[in-house]
């Protein structure tokens, strides 16, 4: 008999999509109080669109939690739409409140001054790597702190080429490999479950927007420190944002008291200053969809063109 087609054991370190909805659902409530890293990398990765010229009539934010970039992402292009998308409804729904009350008290501070401003957001509830859009139709592709929650990023990164207009920028931010290395080594320390998220590296990143297609990819990171003023400061605020462990081979049911207290006890002995530090790799990248060089059975595109006689 022929051997049976060995396939190979999936990756503990895969997200699981349906508990990463959960999580971020749950944490709707709780973000905003908690997002201080988050707003500070929007507004880092809002600072780069300064040096790059474009004008967009329809802008997608991939991830949009609780709307956090909608108001400078219209500020900064008022005559752009904004597709804000995120696949936990709640978060979805504490973006709604947020825009709606934006753009209602600027209309009130504005009065008649603030008619015709920039047209008001539409949201969608939908996986980033599964677009409910046409293609070609979006000129910019935003997406914060998003991309670490995806398993198929190759995926992700065809579905961002195929909406986007040809001159069309992606541009975003995600976490690196040496995201939360102290929380990871002092779990190494407690059990052989996966308690962190796999983090892409810059480089690996670079090289599937190429094989995506597209042109003109920049890479950039940086790591920033976070400090706190215990263990359980640290592990709260992550709970508070959903940024829980999400993996497949996460351990099941609740944390016991001795496994927590023994968690604890290690990252304490990390403390510099009487404060525990947490490392987070911030990876920035943009590139744009250049002219399709081949058509969809991957024959080449030639262009021809004609000379006129003299």
């Amino acid at each position: 008999m022929p051997a049976e087609p060995r396939f190979p054991a999936p990756d503990p370190r895969e997200i699981d999509p349906r508990a990463v909805r959960r999580a971020f659902g749950r944490a709707a409530a709780t973000y905003d109080g908690a997002a201080v890293l988050q707003r500070e990398v929007s507004a880092r990765l809002a600072g780069r669109l300064d040096v790059v010229k474009l004008t967009p009539g329809t802008i997608l934010d991939v991830g949009c939690g609780t709307g956090e970039a909608i108001g400078e992402l219209s500020a900064r292009y008022p005559s752009a739409r904004v597709l804000a998308l995120d696949a936990a409804l709640p978060m979805l729904q504490q973006a709604r409140t947020r825009s709606a009350h934006g753009r209602s008290l600027l209309a009130r501070m504005l009065g008649p001054l603030g008619r015709g401003g920039a047209p008001a957001p539409a949201f969608v509830c939908a996986d980033g790597t599964a677009l409910p859009l046409p293609g070609v139709c979006v000129d910019l592709v935003w997406s914060n702190l998003m991309l670490q929650w995806v398993n198929d990023l190759p995926r992700a990164f065809a579905e961002f080429r195929r909406v986007l207009r040809v001159g069309g920028l992606l541009t975003f931010t995600t976490f690196g490999p040496d995201t939360l290395k102290e929380l990871a080594r002092a779990f190494a320390r407690i059990d052989g479950h996966t308690h962190v998220s796999r983090f892409v590296d810059m480089h690996d990143l670079g090289d599937m927007l190429v094989q995506a297609g597209f042109a003109d990819p920049v890479m950039d990171r940086e790591q920033v420190t976070v400090t706190y003023p215990s263990p359980a400061a640290l592990l709260a605020e992550l709970k508070a944002i959903g940024a829980t462990n999400q993996t497949r081979d996460r351990p099941r049911g609740l944390t016991g008291r001795s496994r927590r207290a023994a968690l604890e006890d290690v990252l304490r002995k990390l403390a510099q200053d009487g404060r525990i530090p947490a490392t987070f790799e911030v990876v920035y990248g943009h590139a744009w969809k250049g002219e399709p060089k081949r058509t969809q059975d991957g024959l080449p595109i030639v262009k021809v063109e004609r000379r006129n006689r003299g």
